[in-house]
């Protein structure tokens, strides 16, 4: 009996050494994550058809949205949300940056992406580009969007799409801090905008 005791104990001991050997890795793994910048480099192009990078994420809080011009409820709400909260947030728009990346490059070209987001914010910069270059930094940024036939019979006429629905909040380094869902509480959004600034 006393044998069986102590074979229990030791087993017992390995599995805790174990799992405490488990829970420092992923610790370790969720901050070296944490650490490095959220997404992949890009080259693509502004609403204005200027060159834009990864880099515009860097030196100031970002609020990230991936969408498409021709979203019939999501993406005009959200812009429209969004540039509310970064007013009460952010009143002169120099300290939290914002973009609204497609996911739809081979509709949304610089001057339909400036229509449609100066028709509602002064302070969000669209972002597009070739399509090879916006779907890699899409994936890149582990955004799902697929392409969605209107008409199941005609696959290559009209189309909408599917796609993350949430605002990604990055720190002054690019790194990744939180999302805004859709349809979340508006001073639950606020307050995580509130956040990046401190």
């Amino acid at each position: 009996m006393k044998t069986f005791r102590l074979i229990l104990w030791i087993l017992v001991a390995g599995m805790a050494l174990a799992l405490g050997w488990l829970t420092y890795e992923w610790q370790r793994a969720e901050n070296e994550i944490a650490a490095e910048p959220y997404g992949v480099p890009f080259e693509l192009v502004d609403q204005s058809g200027s060159p834009i990078t990864e880099a515009a994420f860097r030196g100031r809080p970002t609020a990230l949205f991936f969408g498409f011009t021709h979203c019939p409820e999501i993406c005009p709400t959200t812009l429209f949300e969004l540039d509310g909260w970064l007013r009460q947030v952010d009143p002169d728009g120099d300290r939290i940056g914002a973009y609204f990346v497609t996911v739809d490059p081979e509709r949304d070209t610089p001057e339909l992406l400036d229509a449609y987001i100066s028709g509602v914010s002064d302070r969000i910069t669209g972002i597009t580009g070739p399509a090879d270059k916006v779907n890699a930094a899409v994936k890149g940024f582990n955004i799902y969007a697929k392409k969605v036939p209107v008409d199941s019979a005609d696959p290559e006429g009209e189309y909408t799409m599917d796609h993350t629905a949430s605002v990604f909040l990055l720190d002054e380094e690019g790194r990744f801090q939180s999302t805004i869902a859709w349809g979340e509480n508006p001073e639950n959004a606020v307050t995580k905008l509130e956040n990046l600034l401190k």
